[in-house]
C-alpha cells in the first residue's frame, strides 16, 4: 500500500479511533470523514467497514516485518533463533498494543474468528517463506500450525507483559520455540525407530499424498488433496 492509496490513508485516519472505539463501523466511519475518502470509494476499498480495516492492519505489520528481516544478518544464528528473531520483529512492529488488544477482541468473536485464524497463519507461512523453507508435503502444514500456535501465546503473553524493553516476552517465546524444537526431535527419534515407523507408515501415506503450493480452499486456508476421491 502506499500513501496514496485509499486503504492506507483510511487506515492512518483509523488508528486513532481504535483505542476508544475498536475496529468497529464507528471507526470507520470516523475514518471515512477524517481522511477525506469519498464514502463510495471507502465501501468498495473495505467492505467490511472495520474488519477489513483490522485486516489491513495486520497485514501492514507483516510488510513491516519483512522489510526488517530483510535487513537483519541471520546468518550467525541457529534456525530456531531465526524463528524467534522473526516473531519479535513482527511484535516490534506494532506501534501501540491497543490497537492489536482491540484486534484479539475483533477476531475472538465466533463471526470473525476464521479471519483471524487466516491473519495468524499468514503470518506464519510468510516468516517460515522468509526464512528459505522448501518443503511440499505434510510438513509445510505442521510447520505452520506449530507456529501459530507459538506466536498466538506469544502475542497474547506480550500484551500483558510490562517487563522492561518486554524481555518477560522474550524468554517465553524461547521456552516456546524450544517446546517446539523438542516435539521436532521426537517426531525425528519416531522416524527412526523401525517398530514406530512401520506402525505410522499407512498414516504417513496418507499424509504424504498432501502437497504445496496450495491454493485456497473452502475453509480459507491453503490446501489441496491430490489423493484419490
Amino acid at each position: 500500500m502506499t500513501k496514496s492509496d485509499p486503504k492506507t490513508q483510511l487506515l492512518e485516519a483509523a488508528l486513532p479511533h481504535v483505542p476508544f472505539d475498536g475496529w468497529s463501523e464507528t471507526t470507520f466511519q470516523a475514518a471515512i470523514t477524517d481522511s477525506g475518502v469519498e464514502p463510495g470509494v471507502s465501501r468498495a476499498t473495505c467492505p467490511r467497514g472495520g474488519v477489513s480495516l483490522a485486516l489491513a492492519y495486520h497485514e501492514a505489520g507483516d510488510a513491516a516485518m519483512l522489510a526488517a528481516l530483510e535487513q537483519a544478518d541471520l546468518s550467525e544464528m541457529r534456525f530456531r533463533d531465526r524463528i524467534a528473531h522473526a516473531v519479535r520483529l513482527r511484535l516490534e512492529a506494532v506501534e501501540d498494543k491497543e490497537l492489536v488488544r482491540r484486534g484479539v477482541i475483533l477476531f475472538s468473536l465466533p463471526l470473525y474468528a476464521a479471519d483471524g485464524a487466516q491473519a495468524i497463519w499468514g503470518t506464519c507461512d510468510k516468516i517460515w517463506t522468509a526464512l528459505g523453507d522448501s518443503s511440499d508435503d505434510i510438513n509445510w502444514y505442521t510447520k505452520r500450525m506449530t507456529l501459530s500456535g507459538v506466536y498466538s501465546s506469544t502475542v497474547l503473553y506480550w500484551l500483558g507483559d510490562d517487563s522492561p524493553d518486554h524481555t518477560a516476552t522474550w524468554e517465553f517465546l524461547d521456552r516456546r520455540i524450544d517446546d517446539v524444537m523438542q516435539i521436532e526431535t521426537v517426531k525425528a527419534q519416531m522416524r527412526n525407530n523401525k517398530l514406530i515407523s512401520e506402525l505410522m507408515a499407512g498414516p504417513l501415506s496418507v499424509l504424504g499424498r498432501i502437497r504445496a503450493p496450495r491454493p485456497q480452499g473452502p475453509t480459507g486456508m491453503p490446501g489441496r488433496w491430490t489423493g484419490p476421491n
